[in-house]
């Protein structure tokens, strides 16, 4: 039976430190990422192991979702996202509850975006009801925010898109710039499947939404279309002094 020890030693086997993904985070004093320690895998290896150790028992799913370390702590998602999408309809309701049971552990942006998508993003479709995509949205916690929009992509790679622009509607006053990003990301997914959603959304909102958030949306658009709505925010702003 797989171990977390033998994982252990195979992460170790694989660890290149001139590729590891800190470099893509914060991780000074007082930075979101501070609390993160880093092994230096890159992420290919790391899905691989995740092929491998497909059907590592939960306890040892646990201790790889606890660790200090980023990787094993992805490791971990990746084994569980491919659960819930092979599971049964049992199966993809235990792995949604673990899920949200461990939702302190996913706690940076590479962990939040490679899985909320492939299951709270899926489940909630499954199941019709999309309370817990609202409720994480108004959450204190910053990676627990990130979740509910990028769970939406799940919703825009199935060609809906309503559910996109209500959890950004909710998270436009936000403070958290991992969030502006988010929220724009997942406009711009918006944008790619119809354009009309996004340019109306933007007419309704450009003017009071963060710099960031707006860059990211716009950058499927025209070069015209990039200049309206960006002098459209100025505009806006420029009244209000």
């Amino acid at each position: 039976m797989s171990s977390y020890i033998e994982i252990k030693k195979e992460l170790q086997r694989v660890v290149q430190p001139h590729r590891a993904f800190s470099k893509f985070c914060k991780t000074g004093q007082g930075q979101y990422a501070e609390h993160d320690q880093f092994l230096g895998v890159p992420v290919p290896d790391i899905r691989k192991l995740a092929l491998k150790y497909k059907d590592l028992p939960i306890q040892e799913i646990q201790i790889l979702i606890d660790s200090r370390h980023n990787e094993e702590r992805q490791l971990a998602l990746f084994i569980l996202t491919r659960r819930y999408e092979k599971g049964s309809e049992q199966d993809r309701d235990f792995f949604h509850q673990y899920y949200l049971k461990n939702i302190k552990q996913i706690n940076n942006w590479n962990l939040v975006d490679s899985s909320a998508h492939l299951i709270i993003g899926a489940h909630v479709m499954q199941q019709e009801n999309s309370d817990i995509l609202f409720t994480l949205a108004r959450s204190p916690v910053l990676w627990e925010r990130r979740i509910a929009m990028v769970a939406t992509w799940w919703f825009i790679r199935k060609g809906s898109l309503d559910l996109s622009l209500m959890i950004a509607e909710v998270l436009l006053s936000d403070t958290q710039d991992l969030i502006h990003k988010a929220v724009g990301w997942m406009l711009r997914e918006v944008g790619k499947r119809k354009q009309a959603y996004l340019t109306a959304f933007l007419d309704q909102h450009a003017h009071n939404m963060p710099r960031t958030a707006l860059r990211y949306a716009i950058e499927k658009l025209s070069t015209e279309q990039k200049q309206y709505y960006l002098s459209f925010k100025s505009k806006k702003q420029a009244c209000q002094v």
